[in-house]
């Protein structure tokens, strides 16, 4: 079933498998379940940067986003922690013990305009309160940009 993966372009494991074959467990009952055998992925284009978030200027020309992009296909029931250890396989510096990785969407709002909203954070070596969140819950629209901020303490 495991393909392998190389640093621009690969799959999300479940986070949690529930006793049915390959369902994804809901977290605290916030997201609707989702089947991963059935359920066709999407394409979660993350941009990761050292020190901070991008600037939204930075999203403004379509096609011209950040150079530091990973695409990483999952289903909207994917955590935060879940995340993180996919953007870890790929970035050394996240991988560090001190490092926390900040989370943000990026998104046009009803104007058009892109804005750039946090959403939470986890930490390289150890276990937060943010980590169970997904993306489902935190309100992730198909075609949202993640913007990882990865902070060395």
């Amino acid at each position: 079933k495991s393909k392998p993966r190389s640093a621009k372009d690969f799959m999300a494991a479940p986070a949690v498998e529930s006793s049915s074959n390959n369902v994804a467990a809901p977290a605290a009952g916030k997201t609707k379940e989702i089947d991963r055998e059935k359920t066709c992925p999407l394409l979660l284009r993350v941009f990761a940067r050292i020190g901070g978030h991008h600037r939204v200027e930075d999203y403004a020309v379509r096609g011209r986003e950040p150079t530091d992009e990973v695409q990483i296909y999952t289903w909207t029931d994917a955590t935060l922690r879940e995340l993180t250890d996919l953007i870890k396989e790929v970035n050394t510096t996240a991988r560090r013990p001190q490092a926390r990785l900040a989370f943000a969407f990026v998104y046009p709002d009803k104007r058009g305009q892109n804005v750039i909203r946090e959403v939470g954070s986890c930490h390289s070596s150890r276990k937060g309160e943010d980590d169970n969140r997904t993306l489902q819950e935190l309100h992730f629209q198909t075609g949202d940009f993640l913007d990882v901020a990865i902070h060395i303490n």
